[in-house]
């Protein structure tokens, strides 16, 4: 299911003495199967944009288009449910709404919303307490007397149950410890390769978006302004300056090493594994000089 905002904006308080601009003239594209990731300084349109995506905002200006749903300042809202069927979406701190008395329910809940039976709602619940790496006993326990970490996996099933073939995730690490949030992102990343998800990351972690997205769209003060594969969005430092982000840590050190020998190293490293071995090559190109 592709997605595209084609001259997007959006304003807060439309016609309201409130009235504040969040999105301006956004043009993106997230194709089928992609893993996408949108990046942007604090207040650069990002959370703006992501409920966009599923029809929980509607442009006050511009078209958004996901799958064969075309969505203007005019659609109406019953025609969004197929939508969000299809579009699940994980929220910072995705614990915080559950609210069922049992793991099991709470995971549930979103199919039989849109009308799946029962019976195979709770099918579906065990199987994603299972591919989260949960212990089958939690089914019966309530979330609430879980670990941090095991409340935010049963919340992310929830999204889950109902199969959507497009995941957006709004910073889901926050609030974790590395261990934690190194999990997570690799749990995301297994579901998108193992379920063909479309996986679109809102994340202000430029190592995240290097090292999981195979395309990156830029956001600052609510438009849509570079777009690219990673190896493209952070190899222009200077423009990345200017829109106040970084570069992940492997290539600050990266070109801290190139400084220092005098030349560049083979590629863009966007990991540390793949700085080791840019930092290997170069030794061995020396060493047979």
């Amino acid at each position: 299911m592709d997605i595209s905002l084609q001259q997007v904006g959006y304003l807060y308080g439309k016609d309201t003495p409130f009235e504040k601009r969040a999105l301006q003239s956004v043009d993106a594209t997230i194709h089928s199967g992609s893993y996408s990731a949108i990046i942007g300084h604090t207040g650069s349109g990002k959370s703006t944009l992501l409920m966009h995506l599923n029809g929980l905002l509607k442009p006050s200006e511009g078209i958004v288009k996901i799958g064969d749903t075309t969505i203007t300042v005019g659609t109406k809202a019953k025609g969004l449910k197929d939508v969000r069927r299809h579009v699940g979406i994980v929220f910072q701190f995705p614990e915080h709404q559950l609210f069922e008395e049992t793991v099991e329910k709470d995971i549930m809940f979103g199919p039989m919303n849109f009308g799946v039976p029962e019976e195979e709602a709770r099918r579906r619940a065990h199987q994603l307490i299972e591919l989260l790496g949960l212990p089958p006993e939690v089914a019966q326990q309530s979330p609430f007397d879980l670990s941090g970490g095991q409340m935010r996996r049963v919340a992310i099933a929830g999204v889950l149950a109902f199969k959507p073939s497009v995941l957006v995730l709004d910073e889901p690490t926050a609030g974790l410890d590395p261990r934690g949030r190194l999990e997570i992102m690799e749990l995301f990343n297994r579901l998108h390769v193992e379920e063909k998800l479309t996986t679109i990351l809102v994340t202000h972690s430029m190592e995240d978006a290097a090292r999981y997205a195979d395309n990156i769209i830029v956001m600052h003060n609510g438009s849509s302004v570079m777009s690219g594969t990673p190896q493209e969005v952070f190899a222009d430092e200077e423009k990345l300056t200017s829109f106040r982000l970084g570069l992940p840590r492997s290539v600050k050190f990266q070109r801290d090493i190139e400084k220092l020998i005098g030349r560049p190293l083979r590629g863009l490293a966007l990991t540390e594994a793949q700085l080791a071995k840019a930092i290997a090559f170069a030794a061995t190109e020396e060493g047979g000089r």
